[in-house]
């Protein structure tokens, strides 16, 4: 069963620059058959060099270059992965120039020669210098470049862009060879020494020079491939200009393109939760489903509006916030410098469910809404945010941010009591003569939303008589406002408007019925008047009735029958009782051997054998002496206490026990 290696494995060759590198297989082991799945975790080892794109590098400079000048140098490729690829570069000792490593986004190094003494060519005319770069095994792999640098006569003014920094925006759609932006650069020499030629800088990745075409006579930047804003927003592209001098002077700028979103993402929806089926009684304002919506654009083109097919019995409510505003901005500084400096902000997905409702702008740190919250849902949302600079290695820290969903007033009263759907009538009974200030009955309501949006407010709003009854302003209990009189109405209708305190005021109303009987038997004749004459569960009710007659009868009948069937049993053994008395001592015959003692029926010390036949009424019972003396009764109180049938046997032949004496 050991796995071994049958010829020498190159990660570099099955995974490239993929990390980490596996690879799967499958075993079968018979007996029984079964089958088994690995991988194998192939593991970097430092065994490439760096290598250059060429053994030498030619370079012209004038003499009248300046000390600050940068000269960018072709990069070395490692193909191993981790601190096993490329980690530095150094450049042999020499007066003139330093070496200055930097490194890209992806974490990839470059080198630039930088001057720090001119050069003077009637002293120098040449330099030779190595560039070495290194990686990072033990002992690091290295690789070598042969400098050549060529000090020629001054071209004496180098070429100089009208500004160092330009910036345009283009849309994502943009066809190919679509302008970007002109850049401009001016040469105060003349002839090939003035002429300029435009170019990409050496380090601008491929990605760029795939998406993007310069001119190199005009310096018009254009669309050349296909851009994506949801894949890259921003392009930092750096070009050069070069005269024609025999030793050109080079000038660097840079362009930022920004990507502008278009309309080019479907809205997508999502059914969280479905509630089917829904009850056909169910209250208006009943949720049958929870939907969430997103659009991968940016700002409007993000937002989406929802609608459902008209004339159905269902509408959409949107939550207490609009989605994709900002509602906070984490704000970090460090210390450093260049790309050291660079923040950048992370949402850090401790709970999965934060990821779906927030989002936070990587480059300023402003926290963005996905979603509308919903303060009866969740009240506050807890998350973690990581804010991490540019160095190698980056170093980061993390801030804990809080959201606290405010409470609007999207709720009206519900009302419990009484129940506004139910088709029946719900009817308060108040006697005549009931003196003012009685408390008939109460309305009882509640408010989904919080704190001063929930305070619910009863006022009378119609009333059979207005003058009789009155409603507690905070309590909806509806009492009598003057004592009752014999001319007053029987019946009374009144409606309750209920009201919130919030902004805008929500409100919902009660009807209550209210009787003036002295007994609720009046009440109920005068509800019998009213009721409706064909209510559908009238045959509900006629077959209840139904089924409790049934089944009472079916009691009744099993009962007599239980009844009857005891008295025959009781009829049965008391003639069995009588046939037994009259029955005469007999000899065993066969038998069934019982011990009494054993048996639990007697005490241990007065034993007693029992011999029962087929025919209960044949059975003969033998008395053994005792071991010590005890009175008949005693013993026929002992037997009492036995089985049933064993103890009507028993009763039958006691008359014939021997006494102690015999």
């Amino acid at each position: 069963g050991a796995l071994l290696v049958s010829e020498r494995i190159d990660r570099e060759e099955l995974c490239g620059a993929l990390s980490p590198c596996s690879l799967s297989f499958e075993i079968v082991v018979e007996n029984p058959l079964e089958l088994y799945s690995g991988a194998v975790e192939i593991q970097d080892i430092n065994d490439n060099d760096p290598v250059f794109p060429s053994s030498q590098a030619r370079l012209e400079i004038s003499e009248s270059v300046a000390a600050g000048a940068r000269f960018p140098l072709e990069s070395a490729q490692d193909p191993d992965v981790g601190i096993n690829s490329l980690q530095t570069y150094q450049l042999s000792t020499n007066p003139h120039f330093a070496l200055d490593v930097q490194t890209r986004v992806d974490g990839s190094k470059y080198a630039e020669l930088v001057l720090e003494k001119e050069l003077d060519r009637e002293e120098q005319r040449e330099l030779h210098l190595v560039l070495t770069a290194l990686d990072g095994g033990s002992p690091p792999r290295s690789a070598h470049v042969q400098i050549h640098i060529d000090v020629v006569d001054a071209n004496d003014n180098a070429p100089v862009f009208n500004q160092s920094t330009y910036k345009a925006s283009v849309r994502e759609n943009t066809p190919s060879g679509t302008l970007v932006a002109k850049i401009s650069a001016y040469d105060l020499d003349d002839g090939p020494n003035g002429d300029i030629i435009y170019s990409f800088s050496s380090h601008t990745p491929a990605k760029v020079r795939e998406l993007f075409a310069l001119d190199s006579v005009t310096g018009e930047l254009r669309v050349k491939g296909q851009l994506d804003y949801e894949e890259t927003k921003l392009y930092e592209i750096y070009l050069q200009a070069k005269d024609k001098g025999a030793v050109p002077g080079v000038a660097h700028c840079k362009v930022l393109v920004e990507v502008v979103d278009v309309n080019d993402n479907a809205p997508e929806v999502t059914v969280t939760s479905v509630y089917s089926p829904v009850p056909e009684d169910a209250a208006p304002g009943t949720v049958v489903a929870l939907l969430s919506v997103t659009d991968l654009d940016s700002h409007d083109n993000g937002l989406v509006n929802c609608f459902i097919s008209p004339g159905i019995p269902f509408m959409l409510s949107s939550s207490n916030n609009a989605p994709g505003i900002p509602i906070l901005n984490v704000s970090a500084t460090d210390p450093d410098l260049g790309r050291n400096a660079y923040l950048s902000y992370i949402l850090l997905q401790g709970i999965p469910t934060i990821g779906h409702i927030f989002s936070i702008n990587r480059e300023n740190g402003t926290l963005y809404l996905l979603t509308s919250l919903d303060h009866e849902d969740q009240v506050e949302f807890s998350m973690m945010v990581q804010v991490q600079d540019g160095g190698s290695p980056p170093l980061a820290t993390n801030v804990s941010v809080s959201v606290f969903v405010t409470d609007l007033n999207d709720n009206a009263p519900t009302v419990l009591y009484p129940h506004p759907n139910t088709t029946g009538t719900y009817t308060d009974v108040v006697a005549p003569g009931t003196p003012a200030g009685h408390v008939v009955t109460k309305v009882v309501a509640v408010d989904a939303d919080a704190g001063y949006n929930a305070w619910i407010s009863y006022t009378l709003l119609q009333a059979t008589d207005s003058s009789l009854f009155s409603v507690g302003l905070h309590n909806g209990e509806i009492f009598t406002a003057r004592q009752l009189r014999e001319d007053d109405a029987p019946q009374h209708t009144l409606v309750i408007l209920l009201k919130d305190h919030g902004e805008p005021v929500l409100s919902t109303s009660a009807t209550v019925s209210i009787s003036v009987a002295e007994m609720v038997k009046e009440v109920l004749t005068d509800l019998t008047d009213v009721a409706p004459a064909n209510d559908p569960r009238k045959h509900v009710t006629f077959y209840l009735i139904l089924a409790v007659i049934l089944v009472s009868a079916a009691f009744f009948i099993t009962m007599l029958s239980v009844g009857i069937f005891k008295c025959y049993k009781w009829r049965q053994s008391k003639e069995l009782f009588n046939s037994s008395r009259s029955t005469l001592y007999r000899t065993p015959g066969p038998f069934h051997h019982i011990d009494a003692v054993r048996g639990g029926f007697m005490p241990p010390n007065f034993y007693h054998q029992v011999y029962l036949t087929t025919d209960s009424r044949q059975s003969d019972l033998l008395c053994k002496k005792p071991v010590t003396s005890s009175p008949l009764g005693s013993r026929q109180s002992t037997m009492r206490n036995g089985e049933p049938g064993l103890y009507h046997q028993i009763v039958g032949t006691a008359s014939r026990l021997p006494t102690p004496a015999e």
